[in-house]
């Protein structure tokens, strides 16, 4: 046992990416609940994981580097008083790995949080769930948090993130076609309607609020990297949006992720390569904006919202 039984532990969870490519499989199985995928749709992740520039490696070390930068500025701003934990939904160390960590090293009272802004019970209240459960488990208090979608610092990130984009963009195409914002985020099934979910009302929230505050009047919301199941998910799907979007001559679109915190599978292959690619095919520009990844300010909402649920 560690010196960290009087520190608070923060479990940062999110979606977990292979540590390698001999760990697609297996990381695959696992989001299919057990049940292996078809050699066709083994395949058809590796390649795409092939085609993003170096592999699966940079995603890993995305979130590594967002717990490292957590960490960070929960030490400057209270110095010796937090210790940060890693658990990821799909892949080692797993969820209640983190929080076994944290109960070795005598921690009692922790905050989890998700690198992810919105809420659902499908995504972040199953991550909250299994941490629930563990700490029970193992004699941790444990307090959430479930959203820090308008947290002002979240939406200044965006923002610059936007302006950014439409000034390049504006290069790129030369300045004269108008833009449209689409702001989009990962799909759900349809069903979360039904049970009354807030996903989808906290990413309008949160796209109204980085328009506002980046001066964009012509923009619209759109999913993407819907699941392939036989139940349907929330759309319309990006390209569909982007077909749209052709056919009523709009030449130059910036796509603002809102629903993501870090470039991964979601982004550098879904938007920066089949998102790309159909832009070329309809005569489109097409630029994305920076992910946040390790940005000061988003290191800071997640800082501040792990000190604020303490306090509730």
């Amino acid at each position: 046992m560690s010196d960290n039984g009087n520190k608070i532990g923060v479990l940062v969870m999110s979606y977990g990416t292979p540590e390698s490519m001999d760990d697609v499989e297996a990381y695959y199985t696992h989001i299919r609940r057990g049940h292996a995928p078809t050699p066709e749709q083994l395949a058809e992740l590796t390649d795409r994981y092939e085609a993003i520039v170096g592999g699966v490696f940079p995603l890993r070390e995305n979130t590594n580097s967002q717990v490292a930068g957590l960490q960070d500025k929960l030490e400057t701003m209270a110095p010796g008083q937090y210790v940060c934990y890693q658990g990821l939904k799909h892949a080692r160390p797993y969820i209640e790995d983190g929080v076994e960590a944290m109960a070795k090293d005598g921690i009692k009272q922790a905050v989890a949080i998700v690198l992810a802004p919105h809420f659902s019970t499908m995504s972040i209240g199953s991550y909250m769930k299994r941490a629930q459960a563990k700490a029970d488990e193992l004699g941790i208090e444990l307090a959430t948090v479930e959203s820090y979608h308008l947290h002002p610092k979240l939406i200044s990130a965006f923002t610059d993130r936007v302006k950014n984009g439409l000034k390049k963009l504006s290069v790129s195409s030369g300045g004269e076609a108008p833009v449209r914002v689409l702001f989009s985020a990962h799909s759900l099934p349809e069903k979360i309607r039904e049970l009354g979910d807030p996903y989808e009302k906290q990413l309008m929230e949160t796209s109204a609020a980085v328009a506002e505050a980046a001066g964009v009047k012509d923009w619209q919301f759109t999913w993407q990297s819907a699941g392939r199941t036989r139940e349907p998910w929330l759309g319309p799907d990006i390209l569909e949006t982007m077909a749209a979007l052709g056919e009523e001559g709009v030449k130059a679109i910036l796509v603002a992720p809102v629903g993501f915190v870090s470039d991964h599978l979601e982004v550098l292959y879904d938007l920066d390569i089949e998102a790309k690619a159909e832009a070329a095919k309809l005569g489109m520009t097409l630029e994305r904006i920076a992910m946040l990844n390790k940005d000061p300010l988003y290191m800071e909402t997640l800082a501040e919202s792990v000190v604020a649920a303490l306090k509730v």
